[in-house]
């Protein structure tokens, strides 16, 4: 089956409407710094819970768990059991020690501890995190679009991050949080209607799919031995319990969003229903692939030689949804990509005011000029994202490519983080020092260790916080 006028149209209807939904926000945005940053603090719980887990789900989420499930097993799944831990921490710890600070920025917090210095250390980490996320999300979302449609893989990075980009500039925090709740539940849509799609299309019924995955191990949550060149069960729950603080404790995305909720009640909430209803989604996702293995196991003349891996999904979205389902899911597709991309463009923006712009300014500066800081930062950060996409198309291995640069931007941010809040006393060459043994810890992983990869955030976060808890207890 191919594309018909229905699939065009229900595809580009909802990119239309999203688009044109996120610039009804603009006289909102207009109010002031805070509206645009902060949304006043005034967005329904469940329009904020719905953003943090738009936010969380790319299109790495929607392409990468099925083809890491269809090719392997459900190794991946384990990623989100531990993200219960990692929200129970920022409900007792993060949310309420931010909403205190009543700070917009996440790095607030350690300029008090330590000064300056760590306050812009970790920003420009962030920063440079959010554009190669940007780069390598607009990439990623090019390569399957191009397989459906065919169209040019640099035009579709430089229409999308643009598409993006001015409902971001234009409407502000709201916006991106209004536009993630849609494409939050148009998302899930499309995730629930595939599985559906696929448990019923088996040439012998529902249990022939549980039957050949079973026969081929497909549920399998990965090996529970100890080997830290693999990636065990262990390995990757470890890794998921340390990205995950990382997310709901220091990230500016995340952050900024416990700042739009009416209080901290309804922020904690709000987590809560982002954070959880990945997990249930995730493990659809992990089906999915599950379920493309069973199902051209079963029929593999269905299957054209050279589909493999990731790109049997985006395969059978083409061939082997009904009319309008394709549509719809290839508009799910789209809406994990922008989701994240709007995000980072608008809390990017907002640190660079917050953190360098009114920081370093020595004078007060006034509302205008801070709303055309904004607007100025969230167009560079569009197009510098834009370009990064442009530039990762010449790189072979995206995905890994991407876990490097975010293992050594994030610097063990969260390292610092925690040394701040365990240890009240811990000095700031202490903290420099720290600081300094992580880095090296990071890129001897990145580059040189003979462990996985997914051990270098761990190692990065370990080594800091130790080396900073051991000279505060032997230095006095």
């Amino acid at each position: 089956m191919e594309l018909t006028l229905l699939d065009y149209i229900v595809f580009f209807l909802f990119v239309g409407g999203v688009t044109a939904f996120g610039c009804s926000f603009f006289f909102r945005s207009r109010r002031g710094v805070e509206a645009f940053t902060a949304a006043e603090g005034s967005l329904p719980a469940w329009v904020v819970g719905m953003s943090i887990f738009a936010t969380f789900v790319s299109s790495i989420s929607f392409l990468g768990l099925p083809g890491g499930s269809y090719a392997g097993n459900w190794n991946q799944l384990v990623f989100s059991l531990s993200i219960p831990f990692a929200t129970w921490l920022a409900a007792k710890v993060f949310i309420p020690l931010y909403r205190s600070l009543n700070s917009i920025s996440a790095y607030h917090y350690l300029e008090l501890k330590f000064g300056y210095w760590a306050r812009a250390y970790v920003a420009v980490c962030y920063l440079l995190t959010q554009l190669a996320r940007v780069g390598s999300i607009l990439l990623l979302l090019a390569i399957p679009i191009n397989t459906m449609f065919g169209w040019n893989i640099a035009t579709i990075i430089v229409a999308t991050g643009l598409l993006t980009l001015i409902y971001s500039l234009v409407g502000g925090i709201a916006a991106v949080m209004w536009t993630d709740a849609v494409q939050g539940i148009v998302l899930i849509a499309g995730a629930v209607a595939c599985a559906l799609v696929l448990t019923f299309s088996m040439p012998e019924g529902p249990m022939q799919l549980f039957e050949i995955a079973s026969a081929h191990d497909k549920f399998s949550l990965g090996s529970f031995s100890l080997s830290l060149r693999e990636p065990t069960f262990w390995v990757v729950f470890i890794y998921g319990l340390l990205t995950n603080m990382q997310n709901y404790g220091i990230d500016q995305n995340y952050v900024q969003r416990y700042m739009t909720a009416k209080s901290t009640a309804e922020a904690v909430k709000s987590t809560m229903l982002g954070s959880l209803l990945y997990i249930p989604v995730s493990l659809v996702f992990v089906y999915i692939g599950t379920a493309l293995f069973s199902y051209y196991t079963a029929q593999p003349d269905l299957l054209p030689e050279g589909v493999v891996g990731d790109k049997v999904f985006p395969y059978f979205i083409v061939h082997g949804l009904p009319t309008g389902v394709t549509g719809l899911v290839i508009a799910a597709l789209f809406a994990a990509g922008m989701s994240t991309i709007s995000t980072s463009i608008n809390s990017a923006a907002t640190i660079i005011l917050t953190d360098f712009y009114k920081r370093l300014r020595k004078r007060k500066s006034t509302p205008r000029k801070e709303m055309t800081v904004l607007y100025i930062a969230s167009a560079a950060v569009g197009v510098i994202g834009i370009v990064v996409g442009l530039m990762m198309m010449q790189i072979d291995g995206i995905l890994d490519a991407w876990w490097k640069l975010a293992s050594i931007f994030s610097g063990g941010m969260l390292g610092l983080f925690l040394l701040g809040v365990v240890c009240h006393t811990v000095k700031r060459q202490h903290a420099v020092i720290a600081v300094v043994v992580g880095l090296a810890v990071i890129a001897w992983m990145s580059f040189w260790a003979p462990l996985h990869t997914y051990l270098t955030i761990v190692l990065g976060t370990m080594a800091i916080f130790l080396t900073g808890f051991v000279l505060t207890k032997l230095i006095k």
